[in-house]
């Protein structure tokens, strides 16, 4: 007790070490603008490898249920749907991956975000009645963006009722597919791309393998800077985004909720934080899971800003249209499983019902992430792809 009263006199407060919040703010801006630089270098590396390189490293692709699998797996992978759904612009900006793999791959991006927030209830499985009410919290979110994938992808398949609004809109605002878009962004990363390709060049590389280390180095960037910009962010609004939550939720969900989600979301750059947050307030029963439940919906539309932000550093009007359909997505769910009354209460009665085996039998909650997260997409994949 002694040791450590000595050494917390001695070190100076935390405060000390603080950023400024406005340097704070400027390290936000460098960060994105480099985050566009690394989009710019993945499009770029893609397109030194080849088309026969392209096609053999995307075959597993072209099944809409192995590219939704993929979008899982990837997703789980990096931790972060907007670090995955913005290589997948990258990639279809590079013409390696076309509209129909991609739509599904985002759909997908959907669901494996929703697993960070399902992880962080496992911590509350000690205590039975904070467990049911935490678990249930976390997976309305999973049974949601599984019954808008279970509705959608199929009518996307057979109608295109989501790549067909966002290449309406992308045509009106950049072109038509198969057309370079002249992007102001593109312009003002093209000088760091261009580095990055002749230091790879400067090092005697070459073709495919110089392509790899593009690719390579753009993934690096980009989910460097995400972290980077997620962390900053996080630090610049935590106060306030937890005042916000229990204000505004304290009162009731609803549209203000679903507002609160998409706010918060496009603040912190990340929906896992969002709906992480959630997790132990509904733990502790300070608020209903009916509550926080439109608050997970307005992050889901939330993190499509980061796609649609990628997209503008491509050079391609397809770039932008899997990012417009990323959010179509989103809000057809939104539209189709919460504004109708009828299938508004679907999620919440499959999250509670799962929450009541998962308090009775714990190894039930381990179970179903390792297989809806882990085992069915990797099946998906070596069955399909």
């Amino acid at each position: 007790m002694v040791a450590s009263s000595a050494v917390s006199t001695t070190q100076p407060s935390g405060s000390a070490y603080q950023i400024p919040s406005a340097l704070r703010s400027v390290f936000v801006f460098l960060l994105i603008y480099f985050f566009l630089v690394g989009v710019s270098s993945l499009e770029a590396g893609i397109k030194i490898m080849g088309e026969d390189t392209q096609q053999s490293l995307f075959a597993a692709a072209g099944n809409p249920i192995a590219a939704l699998c993929i979008g899982v797996l990837g997703t789980i992978l990096v931790q972060s749907s907007s670090a995955s759904t913005s290589v997948i612009v990258g990639l279809v900006a590079s013409g390696a991956l076309g509209l129909e793999d991609a739509v599904p791959m985002a759909m997908g991006a959907n669901i494996g975000t929703t697993v960070t927030n399902t992880l962080v209830s496992l911590g509350h499985i000690r205590q039975s009645d904070e467990f049911r009410r935490a678990f249930a919290a976390a997976t309305v979110h999973d049974f949601f963006n599984l019954l808008a994938v279970a509705v959608l992808l199929p009518l996307e398949i057979f109608f295109g009722v989501i790549s067909g609004p966002a290449t309406r809109i992308s045509a009106s605002l950049v072109g038509a597919a198969g057309t370079e878009w002249k992007s102001p962004i593109k312009a003002w990363v093209k000088g760091p791309v261009n580095l990055l390709k002749s230091f790879w060049e400067a090092v005697g590389t070459s073709g495919n393998l110089q392509g790899t280390l593009m690719v390579l180095s753009g993934l690096a960037i980009i989910l460097l800077c995400l972290a980077f910009i997620t962390k900053n962010m996080r630090s610049l609004v935590a106060d306030r985004v937890e005042r916000s939550v229990n204000a505004m939720l304290s009162k009731g969900g609803g549209f203000v909720a679903l507002l609160l989600g998409l706010v918060i979301t496009i603040a912190v750059q990340s929906s896992s934080i969002t709906t992480s947050i959630l997790i132990p307030l509904a733990g502790a029963g300070v608020i209903t899971l009916r509550n926080a439940y439109p608050v997970t919906l307005g992050a889901n539309v939330g993190t499509t800003i980061t796609a649609l932000l990628a997209s503008l550093a491509a050079s391609s009007p397809e770039a932008l249209t899997v990012a417009l359909a990323h959010t179509t997505f989103n809000v057809l769910g939104i539209f189709g499983l919460y504004i109708i009354p009828l299938a508004r209460d679907w999620p919440i009665f499959a999250a509670e019902r799962l929450a009541g085996v998962a308090v009775e039998r714990r190894t039930t909650a381990v179970a179903y992430v390792a297989v809806v997260f882990i085992v069915v997409p990797l099946l998906g994949v070596i069955i399909l792809g």
